[in-house]
């Protein structure tokens, strides 16, 4: 078990770690910034990473205030569920009403990979690899319907 210093220092080891493994990745070292993430240019959707005790995840998070929105934002994607999981043999997880660990209810679209544990560093490779190969298809995902949903 880990103190709360602790886990702290590891998760900002397991981040700097994963910046560093991303540096070395040829084709993020011609992107100006490695990943899209908070700019969409897409109010209230974002791309995210999280890595925890049950695996590594790549998300779509749409995270607008008004749940009439969010859900149309939501719907509205669903409407292009072909395109965005051509990239994703096994699919992606759709989840309308997911509530973050502070409660906040956002719509999630999203791929994971279970069995692996940000506790144990041995493993980090396998997030590493997951989520910047799961983001670079998410983001081409998304680029692909973008102009449609705005």
């Amino acid at each position: 078990m880990y103190s709360k210093d602790e886990l702290k220092q590891l998760k900002k080891n397991f981040w700097e770690g994963f910046g560093i493994y991303c540096s070395q990745i040829p084709s993020l070292k011609k992107r100006k910034s490695k990943f899209m993430l908070y700019n969409t240019k897409m109010k209230g959707v974002e791309l995210k990473f999280d890595a925890t005790r049950e695996g590594a995840f790549v998300i779509l998070e749409i995270n607008i205030h008004d749940s009439t929105l969010r859900l149309e934002k939501y719907e509205q994607f669903e409407q292009y569920k072909t395109l965005l999981e051509k990239q994703f043999p096994t699919g992606l997880i759709w989840d309308f009403a997911y509530v973050r660990e502070c409660g906040t209810e956002v719509c999630r679209i999203y791929t994971q990979k279970n069995g692996i544990d940000i506790h144990r560093p041995i493993l980090w490779m396998e997030f590493y690899e997951f989520m910047s190969t799961e983001m670079l298809k998410l983001e081409k995902a998304f680029k692909s319907v973008k102009d449609a949903l705005d």
